[in-house]
């Protein structure tokens, strides 16, 4: 018999969260080196053009999302995970031999459609396994070891790369994550899509719709026209696009004020450390008390960290800045799947989380591009700035626009 609950089911939602950790860490290799691949190794002069990676990366993955939910629904969640782990397998390899920067950009538009496939489907299949009362707990373990893994994957690299150079070495480290996640999903991952089978014959939606909904109308109804689906979408959006800055620009910016590969290393951890801690935290909390204040804040609170990195010229004042922007995140990324979970009927759950994601992993793109012309125009401090006016706005949309009750409703 089927049981929901993350005590009925511990075994499997921990080695969902072991599989997530890899998943992480396949796309931290990059965190810390990239940036400064392109500045040292490639010599790209405009931001513009060094941030295509992650325009790539982002469109790449946003895309696959969307057709992640699809594909899980139609053929089950564990065959995309292995395809996600399968696609993967190229990446490392062209990130070390790679000529030229059009070979750097192709290796990401591979890695942004595996990790659309894989990141997708561990969220997926963790939300079938625990049922509604628990949701904003799992999302909290889940996106924690994703980024726990994107952090010290970060950091590991930073030092590799400072003993060793920017490559090979670094990528090394990414490769075999990826040969033990493959592993790991076919050998001992076990199909979920019953479960969510399970929760949707007793499930009592909290939206008009129940589970006949074509593919357009859950897009449109989480994009546009629900309230706080929609609300989530735009608040992910803006939390990828400032996520997107700090990837591309925050080491390039630390280089320039002589700061070490070292040091560089650990500010480029510490901002993904906390925020995939906290999120063992916050997850559980929204449960509790709710997810939309808990968006709000963290909205909020990003935006101070970033206007702190944008005025701060130190070590310390940037490891501070860091800090806080890590907790402002943590407070808002489980709380905005799970959010989701609460409105979505288990049969279009997954086709709105990969809308949602669609989304969210836009905004690593707009936030390469838009960063980018602004810091080729006005400097990062600017472009860091006009992000953090952005954050702060996002937020105040989630306070005006957003439901409050929707996590009480989907227990009822």
């Amino acid at each position: 018999m089927i049981k929901l609950g993350l005590r009925q089911n511990f075994a499997q939602f921990m080695l969902l969260v072991a599989v997530n950790a890899l998943v992480g860490g396949t796309l931290g290799q990059e965190r810390t080196v990239l940036p400064l691949l392109a500045d040292e190794v490639f010599h790209l002069d405009r931001y513009t053009g060094a941030l295509t990676y992650i325009l790539a990366f982002g469109l790449a993955k946003a895309g696959t999302n969307y057709f992640a939910g699809t594909l899980s629904d139609r053929y089950g969640r564990k065959p995309v995970l292995i395809a996600g782990w399968l696609i993967a397998i190229p990446v490392p390899l062209i990130l070390i031999l790679g000529p030229t920067w059009g070979w750097i950009v192709a290796a990401n538009v591979i890695l942004g459609i595996s990790q659309g496939l894989t990141w997708s489907t561990t969220v997926m299949m963790k939300m079938d396994l625990v049922g509604p009362k628990q949701r904003g707990l799992a999302m909290g373990f889940n996106e924690a070891a994703g980024y726990l893994g994107v952090a010290a994957t970060a950091l590991a690299t930073g030092y590799i790369a400072a003993e060793y150079g920017l490559r090979p070495g670094p990528f090394l480290l990414g490769a075999a994550f990826i040969a033990l996640g493959l592993g790991l999903s076919v050998l001992f991952v076990r199909e979920t899509h019953h479960h969510a089978k399970t929760e949707a014959a007793n499930h009592v939606s909290v939206h008009a719709h129940a589970g006949s909904l074509s593919d357009r109308q859950v897009f449109t109804l989480t994009s546009f026209r629900d309230r706080s689906l929609s609300s989530i979408s735009q608040a992910g959006m803006v939390n990828n696009l400032n996520d997107g800055l700090a990837w591309g620009l925050f080491p390039i910016l630390f280089a320039s004020a002589g700061l070490s590969l070292e040091r560089i290393g650990i500010l480029a951890a510490v901002y993904p450390a906390v925020w995939g801690a906290g999120q063992l935290i916050t997850g559980g909390l929204s449960d509790r008390i709710g997810r939309k204040w808990l968006i709000v804040g963290g909205m909020i609170v990003q935006a101070v960290a970033l206007g702190m990195v944008a005025v701060g010229d130190s070590f310390g004042i940037w490891l501070a800045a860091a800090v806080l922007l890590g907790a402002g995140t943590a407070m808002v990324y489980p709380t905005l799947l799970a959010a989701i979970g609460d409105v979505a009927h288990p049969e279009w759950r997954a086709r709105s989380v990969g809308a949602y994601r669609l989304w969210r992993d836009g905004g690593f793109a707009v936030g390469a591009l838009l960063s980018g012309l602004i810091a080729d125009a006005f400097g990062i401090p600017a472009a860091v700035a006009v992000v953090a006016a952005l954050t702060a706005a996002s937020g105040l949309v989630v306070a005006v626009r957003m439901r409050g009750n929707d996590h009480i409703r989907a227990r009822v």
